[in-house]
């Protein structure tokens, strides 16, 4: 029988980031096959009933070893097995039994990919064996030539899939008896035929054989030959259509395994489909490390908007809660920060939650709620909110200017960037009436108004404890003995780079600062960059193993700031989503000004 044309490939090409071979990847040539056959007493896989095992080890059409053995079951062989297989008792009763094969038989299957026909049935029988007696399976990586033919052969080549039809399709050298052996022998022709029919598909390395064997669409198969070519290496890619429009961005650690995996049978959604099928190449940046290529990815997203990607699209339709400038303040909801001097609350992704905040506010607080301009000389009628006794009528000059400064707009203003008790106070306060009365419901409504409000101000102070640095580098230890190196300025990443493993990083570091972007104060929380750019950033910073190596000022948040609160907004949320059992209990537990929230 002539060899299987394999396609050759080199070592470099299968190196993944930090510098394995990636099984998966290789060539098939490259690797290393046990093609292996049970007979079996026709039971369930329980553990025992194996009665003979034969397995054939071979690379690149070369067959390196051999293993078979008649194994004593432990239990009758029923007379039609012995009649298919010619194995009587008395053949089994003088050969080992299953818990003295399996030891020998791992040590044969170590290091290979384990090739059956039928694979799932022969797998579960050794799996069950290994459980029984104590023996951890091996995490091998099985192909099944069923498969492979169910796909790679037409109804008019073959009319099943039987492994005595591919024996005979293939020309076999031996073929199948029904012997563990002689039927292991016969599957590496059918695996070798095989494999020669997979490079028609584009399938040339073991993992896309074993994708392959899977359910992939029509359409990913055609496609695959986009995830060519790719590096192995943490950074970002970009799906693109025919007119170079990005149709969709991602991330990863590994760009080439990762894109690899828009081809396999774990991909369902339908959008990737659609958009698979719109894709015509897919273009690779490479980055130093994993942040890097997250903040690439949020801004790519930003900048183009892809159609396929749900999430991170559009920064600029943030939104934010203002306290105006003038005798009477009010709330107003902006879409851009100004450098007057105002206090603002934010970013929210949305108007409604900003107006659900803002309604937490005219709970606790007594802001005006109108629109009119109030002048401190002229008297505006008053609405029925003065009446109802929930706005203290400025309009008709009830309050003065600086009484109502210190009642309503400074707590607002306090809370933005420094201490919400006095808001949470009278919030938690609400609850409790309400809660004692048995009006839950409308205590419902006021928690979800404290924890758009929580969220808010825990959010914007947290963001604008590292915008207001002019500067900041830090460091991590990356998996291969280097350095991941940051600058942020302003809350923006404004350089990215990886020192050599087991070299002293400050060289690198000092060319990074060099050569990082220039980036500009401005007003607000998040002045030059999205907030979710800078909560990246947050996050890797916060990391235990981040190291601050210089900042150009003291990274600090408020000691009596609304990160306190954190405990309170956390089970605030867990009430809401309906994981607290205790639905329509009171508010009893106080904690650091804090009540914890159980309705």
């Amino acid at each position: 029988m002539a060899q299987p044309a394999y396609v050759q490939g080199t070592l470099d090409t299968f190196l993944s980031a930090d510098g394995s071979v990636d099984p998966a990847a290789l060539s098939l040539a490259d690797t290393t096959f046990v093609v292996l056959d049970l007979e079996t007493t026709g039971g369930a896989a329980d553990g025992a009933g194996i009665t003979e095992i034969g397995a054939v080890k071979v690379r690149a059409g070369e067959r390196l070893g051999e293993f078979g053995t008649l194994v004593n079951p432990g239990e009758p062989v029923p007379p039609f097995i012995t009649v298919l297989t010619g194995i009587t008792e008395s053949m089994l009763a003088p050969a080992p039994p299953i818990e003295s094969v399996l030891p020998p038989l791992l040590e044969f299957l170590r290091g290979a990919v384990l090739v059956a026909h039928n694979a799932p049935y022969d797998v579960g029988f050794l799996k069950a064996a290994c459980a029984r007696h104590g023996y951890p399976w091996p995490q091998l990586r099985v192909l099944d030539t069923a498969a492979l033919a169910r796909r790679a052969l037409t109804r008019d080549e073959v009319p099943n899939r039987k492994l005595a039809t591919l024996a005979h399709f293939f020309h076999a050298e031996v073929q199948p008896t029904h012997r563990a052996l002689d039927d292991a022998k016969a599957t590496v022709d059918v695996l070798h035929g095989l494999i020669e029919r997979l490079g028609s598909f584009r399938v040339h390395t073991l993992g896309d054989a074993i994708e392959f064997a899977k359910a992939v669409t029509p359409n990913q198969r055609r496609q695959r030959h986009l995830a060519e070519g790719l590096p192995h290496a943490p950074g970002v890619y970009v799906f693109r259509a025919a007119d170079d429009r990005p149709l969709y961005v991602g991330t990863s650690k590994d760009i080439a395994t990762r894109v690899r995996s828009y081809f396999t049978a774990s991909e369902k959604r339908a959008r990737i489909s659609e958009m698979l099928g719109a894709a015509t190449r897919v273009e690779a940046v490479e980055c130093a490390h994993s942040l890097e290529a997250e903040v690439r990815e949020l801004r790519l997203i930003a900048a183009h908007s892809p159609p396929y990607n749900r999430r991170s699209k559009h920064p600029e339709r943030v939104v934010w809660l203002k306290l105006t400038e003038e005798a009477y303040p009010r709330l107003s909801v902006v879409r851009r920060l100004a450098d007057d001097g105002a206090a603002y609350l934010g970013p929210f992704s949305s108007r409604r939650t900003a107006e659900l905040a803002a309604a937490g506010v005219y709970d606790a607080v007594p802001l005006r709620q109108c629109t009119h301009n109030l002048s401190v000389r002229t008297i505006t009628p008053a609405c029925a909110l003065a009446e109802l006794g929930k706005c203290p009528a400025p309009c008709e000059h009830r309050i003065t200017p600086e009484d109502y400064a210190l009642r309503a707009a400074l707590p607002f203003s306090t809370a933005t960037t420094g201490d919400p008790e006095p808001v949470v106070a009278a919030l938690m306060d609400r609850i409790e009436v309400l809660s004692g009365r048995q009006r839950y419901e409308e205590a419902a409504v006021i928690r979800s108004r404290l924890i758009a409000l929580l969220r808010a101000t825990v959010r914007m102070q947290r963001l604008s404890a590292v915008t207001r640095l002019a500067e900041m580098v830090a460091a991590r230890r990356d998996q291969i003995g280097g350095w991941e190196i940051i600058v942020v300025r302003h809350g923006r990443l404004a350089a990215a780079a990886t020192s050599a493993p087991y070299q002293h990083p400050r060289p690198t570091l000092d060319m990074v600062r060099l050569t990082a972007e220039t980036v500009l104060p401005g007003p607000g929380p998040v002045p030059a960059a999205s907030a979710e750019e800078t909560e990246r950033i947050l996050a890797w910073l916060e990391r235990p193993d981040t190291r601050l190596v210089e900042t150009s000022g003291d990274w600090v948040s408020p000691v009596r700031g609304a990160a306190r609160f954190t405990s309170l907004l956390s089970k605030a949320e867990t009430a809401a989503s309906g994981k607290d059992s205790s639905v329509r209990s009171s508010v009893t537990d106080r904690s650091d000004d804090a009540r914890s929230l159980r309705l």
